[in-house]
């Protein structure tokens, strides 16, 4: 990632935090939660690697090619899923926008992706950026209360794995991950 050192560190643990978060949401009763969780989580690990800066860890050359065929079978996988459920979708262009900015890594000379950004297709991570961005914008209302429910309204605490506002919180953190990354190219 390129960009201020301390803002990397900072997308890494906000990343690192959300895909560990995510591997809590995995001990969910509901199959689906279960499902989605596992691939919201190797996203978050995946972007807090990404986000690493340069300046602390170079990742070897074989490294962003075998990055680019994880999330190559995770972007199959969502696929496959958005059979049942379109929310898989966006599992889908997350993926593939972690294989873009691998192959766009991979491609850039090494010099290059370390010192300015400007690598990648502008149409596509103006595309990618826009996509994004909207999704933070919708998921950032979706997490604005309705109403309040006064208490004794009948509200059966949730465990940690199924709070559906935390697993909200978790898509917006890692949208504006994105997000980030992406505005770094």
């Amino acid at each position: 990632m390129h960009g201020p050192v301390s803002a990397a560190w900072l997308l890494v643990a906000l990343c690192t935090a959300t895909g560990a978060y995510c591997l809590l949401r995995m001990r969910s009763g509901v199959e689906e939660q279960r499902r989605a969780a596992g691939g919201e989580a190797l996203m978050g690990f995946g972007m807090a690697v990404m986000a690493v800066p340069a300046a602390a860890f170079t990742p070897p050359v074989w490294a962003w090619p075998v990055y680019a065929a994880v999330f190559g079978a995770a972007a199959l996988r969502a696929l496959w899923a958005a059979r049942r459920s379109t929310h898989h979708l966006h599992h889908l262009v997350g993926a593939g926008a972690m294989v873009y900015m691998a192959v766009t890594m991979a491609a850039a000379p090494a010099a290059a992706h370390h010192a300015h950004g400007g690598a990648g297709v502008p149409l596509l991570t103006g595309g990618l950026l826009l996509y994004f961005t909207a999704f933070v914008l919708l998921s950032g209302a979706r997490l604005v209360p309705a109403g309040s429910t006064g208490p004794g309204t009948g509200v059966v605490a949730a465990r940690w794995g199924d709070r559906p506002e935390l697993a909200r919180a978790c898509r917006l953190s890692m949208g504006i991950g994105m997000v980030a990354m992406l505005l770094t190219m």
